[in-house]
């Protein structure tokens, strides 16, 4: 069982993230213990769908941007990545927010200024992961502890009414608590995790049998209830905390901050007060981890394409901090809680394009054989579905009708805008349902995992008739000659010696610079020259004059047409690339032929 945990306490801290603290605080402060029971419904939709995108992951060995890649046309797959890049940026922006309200409550660092630091944690997160899995995992477990413990002495200081909160079970909703309801069912069934889930049981040595994938899927089940369970605990203490004070008090809580300074005088200690703070700090702090990776994961899996990990994470990144710094700007730490909300609302209206495609591709035999969904489960996520879709579309009905309302002369123009986007959502949202029912010709999709066949039968032979081998008149031209000679009395080849004088007198000047370093270095050149053709070489010298010496030599080699380019690594990096320049890095990207780069081997 401890060979399989893991995954699912990575998925978990999705569930408990900043963006639920916003819906449970506002779903217990409004309207007390009534919304207990959406937590409870979230949960088991969140378990039974996690269980999916795992079985998936085992017996397919498929995530599930994969398996739509595999499945719809390229046209469905864009729309489907570009939905889906929404939901992990507004996730994003929930955690960013809530890293920067943990700072200011902690030490008293402005959220403005909070919300820049956090485009720093993107390098400590990506140093983290260096260290493997198992390490990120460790780390997740530590942070869910902290955020858990916190909780468990906080309810215990609230004294909640346990029989307002076993009524709190009973399903009711009204107009007023949708909005609500719905930012709390986004909040806690995140559709980046069912891309993510799949993916991470995936690095266990799960086994091919049909035994071994059983036992795995019977272990990830007991992974995912048990971590999910401790994300509803930390989720229902939130929501039950806010209605044991706040909606006891009459008091309507407006920002994460508002509820951090109550708690202290109505609980009597400020005890309570420092654990929320430390609790919605390793909150947004864990979530950020498995973020990254499920922006990696949908990238790779929709559109087979990958980027520097730094990169994708600080353009994620800034994507969340852009529209924060504005809100703050403009609207203060009370715009901050409304923005906080909006993005699990938006979290919820993405579900759909995750769930439907994840529950016809674990009901497709043909993919997952012995595995396929039973009538019953299949009964069980069709329901959770209808239920994602259904609220989805009154909540859409009611905003688009009030901003109709409040459009005014501009209605004309609001009512065609939202025609537009609500038929092309709409129509597909009707694609993905009736997928598997369609004829072949309209599901045309591409191979998930592109491997080249290569046959090792007949090998390819190469002659390398002219080898270009570029000096830089330092210790390292011994390799690169010892090499590239090498190879010439192989292949009987032609060897094209060029150097690049890139002196100031040279840059001036070009060939007519005559300096004592030029002649000297001409000299030196000559020497290697003539002593390979001491050795039966034919050899030629070619000197430029340049502050570019990578475009030099790419010049020099359209010009001779090798075979074969071999240089000589630079043996420095970081500040002195900066400082230095790199030359291999532009030739090899310029040119279409082999480059063989070489290090001096001596101490």
């Amino acid at each position: 069982m401890f060979a399989f945990a893991g995954p699912a306490y990575l998925i978990s801290v999705g569930y408990m993230d900043p963006g639920n603290w916003a819906t449970d605080l506002e779903g217990g402060a409004r309207f007390g213990y009534q919304l207990l029971w959406v937590l409870v419904v979230s949960n088991l939709m969140a378990i039974l769908l996690q269980t999916l995108s795992a079985r998936l992951g085992i017996v397919a060995g498929r995530d599930l941007a994969q398996a739509c890649r595999e499945q719809y046309p390229k046209a469905v797959n864009y729309a489907l990545w570009v939905l889906c890049e929404i939901a992990i940026a507004a996730c994003d922006l929930a955690e960013v927010l809530g890293a920067a309200i943990g700072l200011n409550l902690l030490f008293g660092i402005p959220l403005l200024a909070g919300v820049l630091l956090t485009a720093g944690d993107t390098l400590l997160i990506l140093w983290f992961s260096s260290f493997g899995i198992r390490w990120i995992e460790a780390l997740i477990l530590s942070l869910v502890s902290i955020i858990g413990g916190c909780f468990l002495v906080e309810m215990w200081l609230a004294k909640p009414d346990f029989g307002a909160m076993a009524h709190g079970l009973v399903p009711r909703i009204n107009g007023q608590s949708l909005y609500v309801a719905i930012g709390i069912l986004g909040a806690t069934v995140m559709p980046h995790n069912l891309y993510l889930h799949g993916a991470l049981v995936q690095t266990r040595r799960i086994g091919k049998s049909i035994t071994e994938k059983q036992i795995a899927c019977k272990f990830n089940l007991i992974d995912s209830v048990v971590a999910l369970n401790a994300a509803l605990l930390v989720n229902a203490a939130i929501l039950v905390l806010s209605a044991s004070t706040f909606f006891k008090q009459g008091i309507v809580v407006n920002q994460i901050q508002q509820a951090h300074q109550l708690l202290a005088p109505l609980l009597g200690t400020t005890i309570a007060s420092v654990l929320f703070a430390v609790a919605l700090l390793a909150s947004g702090q864990s979530s950020t981890i498995t973020g990254t990776m499920a922006g990696q994961i949908v990238m790779e899996g929709f559109l087979n394409f990958r980027m520097r990990p730094w990169l994708r994470r600080l353009i994620t990144r800034m994507l969340a901090i852009v529209p924060a710094a504005i809100t703050i700007y403009l609207s203060g730490e009370e715009g901050t809680y409304r923005l906080l909300i909006l993005s699990q609302v938006v979290l919820s209206l993405q579900l759909p394009f995750a769930v439907i495609p994840l529950i016809h591709f674990t009901s497709d035999r043909q993919k997952m054989g012995t595995f396929v969904n039973p009538t019953w489960v299949k009964t069980l996520a069709w329901s959770a579905a209808s239920l994602i879709v259904g609220l989805n579309l009154w909540l859409a009905a009611s905003t688009f009708a009030g901003w109709l309302e409040a459009a005014g002369d501009w209605k004309w123009l609001v009512g065609t805008a939202l025609a537009l986007l609500t038929a092309a959502v709409l129509g597909l949202l009707a694609y993905v349902i009736a997928n598997p029912f369609l004829p072949a010709s309209w599901k045309q999709g591409a191979p998930a995992m592109i491997v080249p066949q290569v046959s090792a039968e007949q090998p390819a032979t190469f002659s390398y008739k002219t080898i270009l081998i570029p000096l830089d008149h330092t210790e390292r031209d011994r390799e690169a000659v010892a090499h590239g000679a090498a190879m010439a009395r192989l292949h009987s080849s032609k060897v094209f010696l060029v150097h690049v004088e890139e002196g100031v007198t040279s840059q001036v000047f070009g060939a007519l610079a005559s300096t004592a370093e030029v002649e000297t270095g001409m000299e030196y050149f000559e020497r290697i020259a003539e002593g390979l053709r001491h050795q039966g070489l034919e050899v030629e010298l070619i000197v430029r004059h340049s502050s570019q010496p990578s475009q030099e030599i790419v010049k020099v080699a359209k010009l001779v047409k090798p075979d074969l380019v071999v240089m000589a690594a630079h043996g420095h990096k970081w500040w002195k690339d900066l400082i230095l320049g790199t030359t291999i890095d532009a030739v090899r990207h310029d040119l279409s032929v082999p480059v063989l780069i070489v290090r001096d081997n001596q101490p």
